[in-house]
């Protein structure tokens, strides 16, 4: 039932919104740089490819931050990952965090980055769960194509921006605290970072979007600069 309520609640944010964004430039997915194993695996998944709601679709949009090109900013209030460019844009992507409690906030980098990575649940994850010890790579993988392995201060946070098997959640917060992106968007974002990328991650409630995506999910209007 909770899964039912999420997912009309980001079918709500979609409808709300759809009304009252600023001009947005949206992407469609470049299948043509996908690799021959991306394709292949793509096309077995088993999930059912829910797409996204508008708000959260990938696009080019205005970006009134300081971080410098190349860098990221996550946005988990507004369920959403910046990729800076250059001239005051970004590339926005729409994506899934964890619970306020299970949450990571603060300065990191890129550490390692991985294609199609195996799972290896964390021990609260196995208990809390009850999820095997490893999960073998693969299209309904929960880490999905890609995944981004965020360090600070040398030492690996064990939070991670990844890829997703339940692209229906894009917009929520439900996951055990790292940040999912539909497996078509961690490809698109994996081939522009690289290893050293600066990811910057709001604290809660400290939100700094254009429009504010939560007070759609909770019913309320949005006022757009």
């Amino acid at each position: 039932m909770s899964s039912l309520k999420v997912t009309f609640g980001i079918m709500a944010a979609g409808l709300m919104l759809s009304g009252c964004m600023q001009a947005t430039t949206y992407e469609a997915t470049n299948t043509a740089a996908f690799k021959p194993h991306d394709k292949e695996l793509l096309a077995k998944i088993r999930y059912t490819n829910v797409p996204v709601a508008e708000p959260f679709r990938r696009a080019i949009v205005d970006y009134h931050r300081k971080e410098a090109p190349g860098s990221i900013l996550v946005d988990s209030d507004n369920h959403y990952l910046y990729y800076v460019l250059d001239n005051g844009k970004a590339i926005r992507y729409g994506i899934t965090v964890g619970e306020e409690a299970m949450a990571w906030s603060g300065i990191a980098k890129v550490g390692s980055m991985t294609e199609w990575p195996a799972w290896h649940p964390t021990k609260g994850e196995i208990e809390r769960l009850g999820v095997p010890t490893f999960v073998a790579p693969g299209p309904d993988n929960p880490m999905g194509s890609r995944a981004m392995y965020l360090y600070a201060g040398g030492k690996d946070t064990l939070f991670r921006i990844h890829g997703t098997n339940q692209p229906e959640y894009i917009g929520a917060s439900i996951s055990s605290g790292c940040i999912r992106m539909t497996n078509e968007d961690a490809i698109d974002l994996y081939n522009r970072v690289k290893v050293g990328t600066v990811v910057v991650v709001l604290e809660p409630h400290h939100g700094d979007s254009p429009y504010n995506s939560q007070m759609a999910l909770q019913g309320g209007g949005n006022t757009v600069q």
